[in-house]
């Protein structure tokens, strides 16, 4: 159940936790980019 989970407001915020996020976030967007110019340069330059 950690997905979840409410907030816990004493918890400390984490800039490197935020941090970590916006990376991950701009690895996946740019995995998924890449896959689909791959898609567009298979279907249609080939």
């Amino acid at each position: 159940m950690y997905f979840f989970r409410k907030k816990d407001p004493s918890r400390p915020h984490s800039f490197n936790l935020k941090v970590m996020h916006v990376i991950n976030a701009t690895a996946i967007i740019l995995f998924l980019l890449a896959i689909l110019y791959k898609i567009v340069e298979y279907l249609f330059f080939k």
